[in-house]
């Protein structure tokens, strides 16, 4: 895994992410903490990334519209 910001490679474990689902499959990220630099890294997630963090037990959230 990099970091986008100090583009170190980096160690995660597996509750230092956040799997995030929006509204269509191409809508979800993940994001965690960068251990080096401290930065809040998101990227997208493909379905093989959701399947890899989903089996591994990271935390995940979905995002839905707010009622109108």
């Amino acid at each position: 895994m990099y970091c986008s910001e100090c583009r170190e490679k980096v160690e995660v474990p597996a509750e230092g992410f956040r799997l995030t689902f929006g509204r269509t499959a191409t809508q979800a990220h993940y994001s965690f903490g960068c251990p080096l630099c401290g930065a809040a890294v998101r990227k997208p997630a493909g379905e093989k990334i959701v399947a890899a963090l989903t089996a591994a037990g990271v935390r995940t959230m979905r995002l839905v519209p707010a009622e109108q």
